[in-house]
């Protein structure tokens, strides 16, 4: 027989890896900003394995518009170039022969609409989780009863859930009205 505590924090754990997500997928999403996370889909050939950029060389932000790469292998600037070229960035790096930079341009109001609602739309995938986890929990908590739960827990156990759920909804909401709010600023 499983007891609510563990039916609560399996369902809070599945809540969790759904913030996670949105979080990395919002990382990945371009606001107009440099962020060395915009490189981490991109992958490398470095001596016959695919590795992510930042393995290969040194990554950074020198200012808000741009991400200067600094390849440690003179060899990989090449190799670096066309993987960003290839990739849906959708930016042309500059190299100088030192460093290769990627000037991140400013975004036309268009495209901030589109990023806003990619951007909502990764929101309500993970609301769906989050929902989801609650609805998995409460159909625990049920099957727990027939087990032999007492049912006065099996209903405290259903409002603890229920108030875990408002409040990954919320972080949710916070999550991507700050990103809104990040895309939207020009």
């Amino acid at each position: 027989m499983a007891d609510s505590k563990s039916i609560l924090s399996e369902a809070e754990e599945k809540m969790d890896m759904a913030i996670m997500y949105l979080d990395e997928s919002l990382a990945h999403i371009r606001a107009g900003k440099a962020d060395v996370r915009l490189l981490d889909g991109i992958r490398v050939d470095s001596y016959g394995s695919m590795v992510p950029i930042n393995n290969v060389a040194a990554v950074t932000t020198p200012d808000a518009r741009s991400i200067a790469i600094k390849p440690w292998d003179k060899s990989m600037f090449r190799v670096i170039e066309k993987a960003i070229i290839d990739s849906e960035l959708g930016i042309m790096p500059e190299n100088n022969g030192e460093i290769i930079r990627i000037g991140i341009p400013p975004l036309t109001e268009e495209r901030r609409k589109q990023l806003s609602k990619q951007c909502k739309a990764e929101a309500e995938t993970a609301k769906v989780s989050v929902r989801n986890a609650r609805r998995d929990g409460i159909d625990s908590l049920k099957k727990s009863v027939k087990d032999g739960m007492p049912e006065d827990e099996q209903k405290n156990g259903e409002a603890k859930l229920q108030k875990i759920h408002d409040k990954y909804i919320k972080q949710i909401d916070d999550m991507f009205a700050a990103k809104e709010k990040e895309i939207m600023t020009v």
